[in-house]
């Protein structure tokens, strides 16, 4: 009999990178190296129709089950995808998740999986985990929960959120590690070329929350900043390509963030700096040239006048700061 047993809700366009990163830590946990034997873990998709649900990308997945008897399961993992498929649950669905906490059993949040436990009504008191790019789109459907945007996961009692992508294998192994041992957790990772294990208190790479702005000229502006990182746009050809003008662009910057889309880039670069410098061992001119600077020494004088000190003291003083070790247990 498997250890552990786990149950996946897809929504409609689920993010698939999310679902496999996730069920692949279950089945390389689950058997002697990667002979995918559900020995150790069980997994099914369960669903109330048994219709192919079909991810963001296309790729549809056949369900195996049907909902039946959430206590059968030790978790239920409810992978989301697309922000506005939250809403298009089967209500069959809704009952099956509202039973399982009812019962006690662990609910997990995946990508906006955790938007469609707060919209069943399942959040209530509780922390939950949403990436950096949906923050603001949370806001702006639910009171009442502000959401964790600076983590990887949270886990919160019986409820486990996740901002999605490579977090969703985090997340996976923290509930592996719990029920079957490091070892375990540790191999599937290291198969999956994850050199270890995060805690969930690893912050999300991505946008700095100084940023998260509800005004949505300035969040799409913001998106191509971050998705222009390595060559930073020049504000007028940021302008040009929202369709507005470059005094347009930057009056709704002031009114929502306070500060220039100039001031708003940099930051997003030096973000992303401190996390390579933190998370890699790149050079500070490797991790100049990735973050759009033209070259080093531009990087240390802006670097310098953010942080208060160099690249390289930077990384030193991570290096000699002691950690908490551990995944919040």
């Amino acid at each position: 009999m498997a250890k552990l047993k786990v149950g996946f809700i897809l929504a409609r366009r689920f993010t698939l990178c999310a679902f496999a990163n996730f069920v692949d830590v279950l089945r390389l946990s689950a058997d002697e190296g990667d002979r995918s034997r559900p020995i150790l873990c069980a997994w099914r998709v369960l669903s109330p129709t048994m219709e192919a649900i079909a991810s963001s990308c296309g790729v549809a997945v056949q369900p195996e089950e049907r909902l039946g008897d959430p206590a059968r399961f030790d978790y239920l993992v409810i992978v989301g995808g697309l922000v506005d498929e939250i809403e298009n649950l089967h209500p069959d669905t809704v009952g099956f998740l509202k039973r399982a906490a009812a019962a006690g059993v662990p609910l997990v949040g995946v990508c906006t999986g955790t938007f469609i436990l707060h919209r069943a009504g399942l959040m209530q008191g509780y922390r939950a985990c949403v990436s950096w790019f949906h923050h603001a789109d949370f806001l702006e459907r639910f009171d009442g929960l502000k959401p964790v945007s600076d983590q990887i996961f949270v886990v919160d009692r019986d409820r486990l959120t996740c901002s999605g992508g490579v977090s969703s294998a985090h997340l996976a192994a923290f509930i592996v590690e719990r029920h079957l041992g490091r070892a375990r957790a540790a191999k599937s990772l290291h198969i999956m070329i994850i050199d270890e294990a995060m805690a969930a208190e690893e912050p999300q790479p991505g946008m700095p929350l100084a940023l998260v702005a509800g005004d949505p000229l300035v969040r799409k502006a913001l998106l191509l900043m971050q998705q222009s990182i390595d060559a930073p746009l020049a504000i007028g050809r940021l302008a040009t390509l929202l369709g507005v003008g470059r005094r347009k662009l930057e009056r709704h910057f002031r009114e929502a963030l306070a500060m220039t889309p100039l001031e708003a880039d940099r930051l997003i670069r030096i973000e992303q700096a401190k996390h390579l410098l933190k998370t890699t061992e790149r050079s500070a001119t490797q991790v100049a040239a990735d973050t759009g600077f033209c070259d080093l020494p531009h990087l240390i004088r802006v670097f310098r006048a953010v942080e208060g000190a160099t690249p390289d003291v930077f990384r030193k003083m991570l290096r000699t700061t002691p950690t908490v070790h551990g995944r919040g247990r």
